[in-house]
């Protein structure tokens, strides 16, 4: 390939240099005010918070552009990374050895993002595309939203070290030994077609010694519009109904159900949290009120991270880029691990 380059390619790389700042800037400004922005297109609809409609028509006009502008840009960032590392290499730093210590650290990644389940799966996709084994994107997928650092410092200062230890270290075996399964499982032919191509290219592609910055930026709006162009439509649907659930569900029926201390209280807790959804900041006040109003903290704690890390929300969205089998794989190796938590806690505390 050649390096000299020419008056049109002069140009155009001028374009990038100029207009991804800017588009940056505005991602930043436009995702910092979007809480904002929510709060004046629901005042100026006539609605009020305060009100089940209000409540739910807010967390949509919230999520969808959070979650929409997360997924375009890591999917360009990683688009534009793939380029500079063969994928060989990738897949030789978090594919680990027998101990799982690509699992380990993509579940530690997930651990430091401060993101909710839906929010996850941007940069899920993100690694899937860029070639990244299906047992450790799914560490982090699981790690993400279960091990949050919010619920951790909330926890730590409701409940103490000890109880936010546990959390912490129960979680991130979770994701760490679920990724370990399903890697073992060999589920990749469970990824959508068009996922699966993705990831098959990225495993022959070059390892981007050839690429000029024109090139790089090309290949990460290449994969914007791949990827967004075919997930929207799943991140619409999924936060409608997350939205809805968010506004109307009633929080005194989650309490008194989750106050009997019965033995199937747990599994309970888990089925009725799957279809929540809510991030783990917005979910640590209902789970203080649960356990003010007597639930036992194994069970809150199961149907909290069973509405963080199981959401039917999460699920519509995962559908665009995984099949069935492999998304009901998914839910029963963390439903059982989430389920393993909520008798823990019970026992010991």
């Amino acid at each position: 390939m050649s390096t000299e380059t020419s008056p049109a390619e002069t140009r155009v790389l001028a374009y990038w240099l100029w207009g991804l700042p800017l588009a940056a800037a505005v991602w930043v400004v436009v995702y910092w005010h979007l809480a904002a922005l929510a709060d004046w297109l629901v005042s100026a609809a006539g609605l009020s918070r305060a009100t089940h409609w209000g409540e739910a028509v807010h967390f949509f006009l919230y999520d969808t552009p959070k979650v929409l502008l997360l997924l375009t840009g890591i999917v360009f960032v990683m688009g534009v990374i793939q380029t500079f590392f063969a994928p060989e290499r990738t897949r030789a730093l978090l594919a680990g050895r027998r101990l799982g210590i690509g699992n380990a650290m993509a579940a530690s990644l997930g651990i430091v993002t401060p993101f909710c389940s839906c929010s996850a799966v941007p940069l899920f996709i993100g690694f899937l595309s860029a070639g990244v084994p299906l047992g450790i994107t799914f560490s982090f997928l699981i790690a993400a939203p279960m091990v949050n650092e919010i619920a951790l410092v909330l926890l730590l200062g409701l409940f103490g070290w000890t109880v936010a230890a546990l959390y912490l270290g129960m979680g991130l075996l979770i994701a760490i030994v679920a990724g370990l399964i399903i890697g073992e499982l060999k589920m990749e032919r469970y990824l959508e077609d068009w996922v699966r191509a993705i990831h098959q290219g990225a495993a022959v592609a070059p390892s981007g010694t050839g690429y000029g910055w024109v090139e790089r930026f090309e290949a990460g709006w290449r994969h914007v519009r791949e990827i967004v162009g075919k997930v929207w439509p799943y991140v619409l649907v999924g936060i409608g109904l997350g939205a809805a659930i968010h506004g109307f569900v009633p929080e005194d029926f989650m309490a008194s159900f989750m106050g009997r201390d019965v033995w199937w209280a747990v599994p309970a807790a888990v089925v009725l949290g799957v279809p929540m959804y809510t991030n783990a900041a917005g979910i640590l006040p209902i789970v203080e009120a649960l356990i003010g109003k007597g639930a036992a903290l194994g069970t809150t704690l199961a149907f909290m991270m069973s509405v963080i890390a199981l959401s039917a929300p999460e699920m519509l969205i995962l559908r665009k880029v995984l099949k069935w089998p492999l998304i009901a794989t998914f839910i029963g190796v963390v439903a059982t691990g989430i389920l393993l938590v909520g008798y823990v806690f019970n026992l010991v505390l």
